[in-house]
């Protein structure tokens, strides 16, 4: 309407006012219902022309769009493993810090686990201190063993000298079982060497393992005891938190809730822009938007970054083929605007439906030596017009409470 009214001011009104005032014709007379279209003709035809000419620069160079919400993304609140509720520690609705535990869920088994770690790393160190005094009853029965067998052995060769000197005296039968008996306390005394080497490697190398590993069931018992309390990741909010004591918790099928991040759907405003504005739309226009949960308000934004990808052009490889026509209506070019200023969207509730405006600005290119005159006349008219869309955009953040309370009916 605002663009017909303008376009009219330049054609129908001076060919009006020529034929009233220039030609004496009377509105009435000369003029009437019937002549209108024939006197006025000209002026009709280009009043109308001018207009779909001005709507489609204004709506190509600065878009609009309808679709503009602040999108944000939650968190499920789901354990890793399937579980009862034992205890909540948060009600329907609330704030929650990071790490702040948000429910605990039966963890009788988990505590056995722990429990017994405990126990297997003190059976450890109750055999730590059973091999140390295995080890000093080892040198004990090292020192008998080698007092035998010395004993043996200056037997041996105080009969071994006698028979030396008089072969009559000492049997050669008593020298063999003498140096049997030497063998044998020289045996029996490796072998005490032997148990307290063995009693020293499973001190130093194999108690050591065995502790450890207790240390490390230990420690993954308590992983997944700590598990069982399920906490907040990031700072947020718990929405429709209806879990209570005794509801089973799936991490497949159940999860036990939502978390919202404190900043989601507060700092980036994503809007769908026609396809047909694809090459107007880049990074670093200005633009504006006014919301429903704060109306009467228009909040200077900028376009932060442009998706270059369309997404009703995506699919899923399967066993079936594509057909374009499966494509119920063409996608839009996804656009994020981010506040102009700190602190733009602040009141603005996230998830919030929203009217976009993008301005094209032309002024580096109006200011380049190597434009041309009617280049630089033509982009400026360009970017003038863009104030009527940034008029038309307050008059929506103005009618747009009024036409949802009253018009519709809510």
């Amino acid at each position: 309407m605002l663009e017909l009214l303008f376009c009219a001011l330049l054609t129908v009104c001076p060919d009006y006012l020529y034929r009233r005032f220039r030609q004496g014709k009377r509105i009435g007379k000369e003029i009437t219902l019937y002549s209108v279209w024939f006197e006025l003709r000209w002026g009709i035809t280009a009043c109308v022309m001018l207009t779909i000419a001005l709507i489609t620069v204004i709506f190509y160079y600065h878009p609009s769009t309808t679709s503009a919400t602040l999108y944000y993304r939650t968190i499920p609140i789901m354990p890793e493993t399937i579980g009862r509720v034992a205890e909540v520690h948060v009600g329907t609705s609330g704030m929650v810090a990071k790490g702040a535990p948000i429910f605990r869920l039966d963890s009788t088994k988990q505590e056995a686990a722990v429990e017994t770690a405990r126990r297997r790393i003190a059976e450890v160190d109750a055999a730590l201190v059973v091999a140390r005094v295995e080890i000093l009853q080892s040198e004990s029965r090292i020192l008998e063993a080698r007092s035998a067998h010395q004993q043996a052995l200056d037997e041996l060769r105080t009969k071994q000298e006698l028979r030396r000197r008089n072969g009559d005296i000492v049997a050669t039968r008593e020298i063999e079982k003498l140096e049997n008996l030497v063998a044998g306390r020289q045996a029996a005394m490796d072998a005490t060497v032997a148990a307290r080497n063995t009693v020293q490697v499973k001190i130093s190398t194999l108690l050591p393992a065995e502790r450890a590993s207790a240390e490390a069931a230990l420690a993954q018992a308590q992983v997944d005891l700590d598990k069982r309390v399920i906490r907040a990741g990031v700072d947020g909010r718990v929405e429709q938190f209806a879990l209570r004591v005794g509801d089973l918790v799936n991490p497949v099928m159940r999860p036990a809730g939502v978390l919202i991040p404190q900043e989601a759907g507060r700092k980036v405003l994503q809007a769908g822009f026609s396809q047909i504005e694809a090459q107007v739309m880049k990074v670093g226009m200005v633009a504006e938007v006014t919301c429903m949960s704060k109306p009467w308000t228009v909040i200077p934004m900028v376009v932060s970054n442009v998706q270059d990808y369309i997404a009703a052009g995506q699919f899923r490889g399967g066993e079936l083929l594509i057909d374009p026509r499966q494509v119920a209506r063409p996608g839009t070019i996804l656009t994020f605007l981010e506040p102009l200023y700190a602190g733009g969207l602040e009141g603005v509730t996230p998830g919030s439906s929203c009217i976009a405006n993008a301005y094209s600005s032309n002024h580096e290119e109006i200011e380049a030596k190597e434009t041309g005159a009617s280049r630089r006349i033509a982009l400026h008219a360009v970017d003038a017009v863009g104030i009527v869309h940034a008029f038309l955009l307050r008059i929506q953040a103005l009618v747009l409470p009024i036409r949802t309370l009253v018009f519709s009916g809510h």
